[in-house]
């Protein structure tokens, strides 16, 4: 085998760099130089400027196995002499879309789409959106059904659940290996399968409408029952080990990923208000009137429960609820009053049912978070001939931003782990601003960085001077002083969270609802183009150069829009508008994930 040298040729502004066979004479090093540059060799002058190579220009006759290349510190410096009047070959070949094979024909052009088996568009944009979710997508890899009992009463439903997770991930691996439209038939039957209420047809045999959301949380259902244990749970956080607290009771995938624990507090109303105001009906200041003759206050402690939600309900009023004197405009504003509500409930101080408060919180946050929008809602109609009521839609806008922030919807525990990075990001934010308000930049930077080594310098020479005794003394001030500065570190508050979480979720897909009819419609789905140039492929871009919407902060990513099988692209200015009040599309499902 020849033995090769790195060389380094200069050509004009240029700097090529070879690996030189100096076996092959001079004809094979300007051949080689010839296909990079496009000089002719017979044009070339080529002339040494590292010591121990020949004299002057390079002749066709010259010896250059003769040559001790050895001694020459590495590379070989040349210099090159010569216009470039031949084509260059290109370093790169050109491939063509059509010559390329179907997996990766699907990465270079737009995300496909799903075909439409007859009113499936609610399927067809829910699996689109699970397309974007990296752990269901690794804990159905590793799924493997557990073997049934032949004769156990699960084991039908087990198996069904299987086929339908197969499905899924069968459907979501050929949307990635195919440039064309898929047809998800085997999910289709899988569905209809697994939840027989979606396998209604009308008068007329064809398959009815479906609810999008219903869609969404029987498949978490089904796939919760089979992605259980630890091992599954790390497999989809890519082999990251949960702790049992950060996990807080999540014991499968889908409530790592999706789950919410919420704490649920119950105070009784009346009894406040009987005891603190002395209203209420008779019957209550009876009850007060005999318990302070018998000397004991009135007291109901609260009641305080956990359970787990795998969406928030944004709740809209205006329709269900005309009366209500709360306007919801505002993502956040359903979300608060959907955590709220009354019941009546046994009051043990008071001896009968009362009106208590209901307030729910976040115990434990999760990487996805979906927020449904309480567009649909059952009306009743006493005066119609079947009397069995009408499923309506609400129409009223309602905004939302890129961006969701849940503190005002934790717990107390939470919001302490989290108020530590949002201080944290807040006093970074503020020392930024104040650095360019006295117009510091990166040289301040490298100066204050010099002069603190050259303080760390004179400490060192000071504590060589000084005796065992100062020194001693110097490490238990700086021991002393490292922990009365050491900044508190942020408790765990879910599993997979970034670090430093702050309670911040980007919006990254929505289904969409048009029209209204409640059974009926068109949904649509509406994910952020993350490896196609938006979302976080841009984030190395100078925050400068990214485009903003206008008259906001927000970044105008780009985003596709998934018709069943037609694909567009979309910018997010375009996202927010889905926001309802009119007959265009308005959102139904948003899916966020944790911010970094």
């Amino acid at each position: 085998m020849p033995t090769t040298y790195a060389a380094s040729v200069k050509w004009g502004k240029e700097t090529l760099e070879i690996q030189w066979d100096p076996s092959a004479g001079p004809s094979g090093l300007k051949s080689a130089l010839q296909s990079r540059t496009g000089v002719p060799a017979e044009r070339m002058k080529l002339m040494p400027k590292s010591k121990g190579l020949w004299k002057g220009v390079l002749k066709d006759d010259a010896d250059l196995s003769s040559l001790n290349l050895s001694k020459i510190n590495p590379p070989i410096q040349m210099l090159m002499m010569g216009s470039a009047t031949l084509p260059v070959e290109p370093v790169k070949k050109t491939v063509f879309l059509e010559d390329l094979p179907p997996e990766e024909a699907a990465k270079m052009v737009e995300p496909s789409g799903l075909s439409n088996l007859g009113n499936t568009c609610y399927l067809n944009s829910v699996t689109q959106c699970f397309r974007a979710i990296p752990p269901l997508r690794e804990g159905l890899k590793g799924y493997a059904p557990s073997p049934a009992s032949a004769n156990g009463a699960n084991a039908q439903q087990a198996q069904v659940h299987a086929l339908l997770l197969r499905s899924l991930l069968s459907t979501l691996d050929s949307l990635d290996r195919s440039p064309d439209a898929v047809s998800p038939n085997g999910l289709v039957m899988a569905t209809k399968m697994a939840f027989p209420q979606m396998a209604q047809t009308g008068p007329q045999g064809q398959p009815m409408q479906q609810d999008a959301e219903e869609f969404y949380s029987s498949v978490l259902g089904a796939a919760a029952s089979e992605l259980r244990g630890d091992a599954a749970i790390k497999g989809a956080f890519g082999g990251k080990d949960c702790g049992a607290e950060e996990l807080d009771g999540a014991g499968n995938v889908i409530d790592a990923v999706f789950g919410m624990k919420m704490e649920e507090t119950l105070t009784c109303d009346e009894l406040a208000t009987g005891a603190a105001e002395g209203g209420g009906s008779d019957k209550d200041a009876m009850d007060t009137a005999a318990a302070d003759a018998s000397g004991a206050a009135l007291s109901e402690p609260a009641v305080t429960s956990y359970d787990l939600h795998r969406k928030l309900v944004c709740n809209i009023q205006g329709g269900s609820d005309a009366n209500s004197a709360t306007n919801v405009t505002h993502l956040a504003e359903g979300i608060q009053l959907g955590l709220t509500g009354h019941v009546e409930k046994h009051s043990e101080a008071l001896g009968r049912n009362a009106q208590w408060t209901r307030t729910q919180r976040i115990a434990r946050l999760p990487p996805y978070l979906v927020v449904q929008f309480g567009r649909f809602y059952w009306k009743a109609t006493p005066d119609s001939q079947d009397h069995a009521g009408v499923k309506c839609k609400v129409m009223k806008p309602v905004g939302f931003q890129g961006t969701l922030d849940v503190y005002d919807f934790c717990t107390e525990k939470v919001k302490k782990a989290l108020k530590v990075s949002r201080d944290k990001a807040a006093q970074e934010e503020e020392d930024r601003v104040a650095k360019k308000l006295r117009g510091e930049g990166d040289d301040d930077e490298d100066k204050k960085e010099e002069g603190d080594d050259d303080a760390k310098m004179d400490e060192g020479d000071a504590k060589k001077e000084g005796g065992d005794d100062d020194e001693e003394m110097n490490d238990e001030l700086r021991a002393a002083l490292a922990m009365s500065v050491e900044p508190e570190s942020p408790l765990p508050v879910g599993p997979g969270l970034p670090p430093n979480f702050r309670g911040l979720y980007e919006l990254f897909a929505v289904v969409t609802h048009k029209g209204r009819d409640a059974d009926g419609g068109h949904y649509m789905g509406w994910v952020k183009a993350d490896n196609t140039g938006g979302g976080r492929a841009d984030k190395g871009r100078d925050e400068k150069k990214r485009e903003k919407i206008s008259d906001t902060d927000e970044d105008n990513d780009d985003w596709f829009v998934f018709d069943d099988d037609e694909v567009s692209p979309c910018k997010t200015e375009d996202i927010l508008k889905l926001k309802g009040g009119g007959d265009w599309h308005m959102s139904y499902l948003n899916f966020y994930r944790a911010k970094k």
